[in-house]
């Protein structure tokens, strides 16, 4: 993974529907979402949908399966967690600090 494709994909994520696909869709498993499905959920329309989508799958996020005349929108679970991986070694230089932040403990960090 290199600077610009996680820059890229943060673009990508820097919109409040989008981060909220990413969300959804990660919640929904390998099965993933309909545009449908996945715009009733947001309460968007589906052509604003479809350029989430877009941008999203652009960037890597979010990859497509088409079951029938369906399409199906699945987060891209290997990208997403090789852009975590860059931001948290090659961005931070795996500061400890920082790294703590991202576990479950008690300090009041982030």
């Amino acid at each position: 993974m290199n600077e610009s494709q996680v820059i890229n994909a943060m673009g990508a994520l820097a919109h409040q529907s989008r981060l909220r696909v990413v969300r959804m869709l990660v919640a929904s498993g390998d099965e993933g979402m309909t545009a449908g499905d996945i715009a009733q959920k947001i309460k968007a329309t589906p052509s604003k949908v479809s350029f989430h989508l877009s941008a999203l799958e652009q960037a890597g996020l979010v990859k497509t399966k088409r079951i029938s005349r369906h399409i199906f929108y699945r987060a891209n679970y290997a990208r997403i967690g090789k852009i975590m991986n860059y931001l948290l070694t090659d961005c931070c230089g795996s500061d400890k600090r920082i790294i703590a932040c991202c576990g479950f403990s008690d300090d009041e960090c982030c």
